[in-house]
């Protein structure tokens, strides 16, 4: 049972190896990549299966027993995170069939998509932090060569920004590690939760502590470190920004989860926390009004991420139970429903010919279907009952009003509105009004001719908002026992330090 920690990050590894030699055979990589997704799905169900019926789940690779050598570890919280990246891996490569061109497969669109997600999992299920940074290298690797795919001006522009930012938070993560290595010994997170309170060195650790809620905060496009977000992501193809959209920036927020809650248990905690207090609000509202400012259908929804990682930072600092749970919850909704909202930008380009606002309308009467899902996503991320987005809210709302703090319970409920005022801004514009008619020619859609494959993945999301919506009892307590694990350090450093190797 324990290889099914090392199958999310073995499969699609193989499947990217496997593709090279098709480089001429887009239809060869396709089935391939389909295969490999469904597969991945598959194992991320048997694993949070297998975490939820038998509790923390860990592998020693070569048999060395931790905290030497190389620790995977899978719990609730790690597990559920790789299933919601094997949900949006799956729908990616559904979408991707309908909008990448032969051109881009040919220069291995699929073998890097596979890539991206050996990082993100390697990413959610590492016992250690050096080996977080390296799937984090992983992860703007194959990031980056997606975001420049094309070659256009507009995404070597906004590649240019993505990387620059990245290398840099990369190189103070790098140091943050070395000093802690310096300090504590050990890289391994079981083995420095134990280790961190005896050190005696207190300013050197809170040092590594505001230099990892950097790196963190970058690759989550907090305040004020998220600018590279809205300038890169609306310059790829849409399938590269849904999965970006989707899953990049929760791996920075899982890491801020992680650490601060796994590692870091003192003094430097509980300061990042009172740091998070702050930055969660003017996350939220700068991103909804930068969202609010927005004609460019994914310059807007761009924006969106990062208001909506607000609302995570805040569950993150608040540390109660029913606060974590929530927060889980939100990341898992905000991973489905921006997801498929990024989708349907793709689908209201193929239908209109073009991203700005201004220059579409009419879909209400044209496309039904279109219309009727973004309405369930689009009223999702802003928090509409009985859809995700509402008890994701609702929980860390009412973590916030039984902490005591009022005044980003009240900034996170005048941000829902702002979402809203967003979301009912694209529905007059795209779907409402009258259609302009002032599409050129020149913004014509080059895709593949397989526009039906684009609507499957959008109703799968959809499919996954109202179940989450209507069957909100289950879903709540699995995170409620995500929050639980997660909050029990010692149960995580028990079964890592004493879970034996493989």
């Amino acid at each position: 049972m324990k290889l099914l920690l090392v199958l999310p990050i073995l499969l699609p590894l193989v499947t990217a190896l496997v593709m090279l030699p098709f480089r001429e055979h887009p239809g060869v990589q396709r089935g391939l990549a389909l295969g490999a997704s469904l597969a991945q799905a598959a194992v991320a169900v048997a694993l949070l299966a297998r975490v939820y019926a038998g509790g923390i789940l860990t592998l020693q690779a070569g048999g060395w027993a931790a905290p030497f050598g190389i620790t995977l570890v899978a719990d609730l919280l790690s597990a559920v995170m790789v299933a919601a990246t094997a949900l949006i891996g799956l729908t990616t490569s559904i979408y991707s069939l309908g909008s990448i061109d032969r051109e881009r497969e040919r220069f291995f669109f699929h073998p890097l998509m596979q890539l991206l997600l050996v990082g993100i999992n390697g990413a959610f299920l590492t016992g250690d932090l050096f080996n977080l940074y390296v799937w984090f290298e992983v992860m703007l690797i194959s990031s980056f060569v997606l975001l420049a795919l094309g070659g256009t001006p507009r995404q070597l522009e906004g590649s240019v920004k993505y990387v620059t930012i990245n290398l840099l938070s990369s190189a103070i993560f790098l140091s943050a590690v070395g000093i802690l290595y310096g300090v504590a010994g050990t890289l391994n997170m079981a083995d420095l939760s134990a280790r961190l309170p005896m050190i005696e060195q207190r300013n050197l650790l809170s040092v590594v502590a505001v230099l990892l809620l950097v790196t963190f905060g970058v690759k989550a496009a907090i305040f004020p470190l998220f600018f590279w977000l809205p300038a890169s992501y609306h310059t790829p193809p849409v399938a590269v920004s849904a999965i970006f959209a989707g899953l990049l920036t929760k791996v920075g927020v899982y890491a801020i989860m992680r650490v601060f809650t796994t590692v870091f248990t003192g003094a430097e905690s509980e300061a990042i926390f009172r740091i998070l207090l702050w930055v969660a609000p003017l996350t939220m509202i700068v991103g909804v009004l930068g969202a609010a400012a927005q004609y460019d259908l994914r310059k807007l929804l761009s924006f969106h991420i990062v208001s909506q990682i607000g609302y995570m930072l805040f569950a993150i600092a608040i540390q109660s139970p029913l606060a974590i749970a929530g927060g889980l919850f939100y990341i898992v909704h905000n991973i489905v429903a921006k997801t498929s909202l990024f989708y349907i930008s793709g689908i209201i380009r193929e239908k209109s010919g073009a991203f700005q606002l201004k220059k579409i309308g009419g879909l209400y009467s044209t496309e039904p279907l279109l219309a009727a899902l973004f309405l369930v996503s689009a009223l999702a991320l802003a928090g509409i009952p009985p859809l995700s987005g509402f008890w994701a809210k609702l929980m860390v709302i009412r973590a916030g009003l039984e902490s005591g703090h009022y005044f980003v319970t009240a900034a996170a409920l005048t941000v829902s509105l702002l979402t809203l005022f967003s979301m009912i801004k694209i529905w007059n514009e795209a779907f409402w009004k009258d259609d302009p008619g002032v599409v050129s020619a020149t913004e014509e859609v080059h895709g593949n001719g397989r526009t039906a494959l684009l609507y499957l993945p959008v109703v799968m999301l959809c499919g996954v908002i109202l179940f989450f919506g209507l069957s909100f009892e289950p879903v709540y307590e699995l995170s409620a026992r995500a929050a639980a694990q997660l909050l029990d350090v010692g149960s995580y450093r028990n079964a890592v330090l004493r879970g034996g190797g493989l």
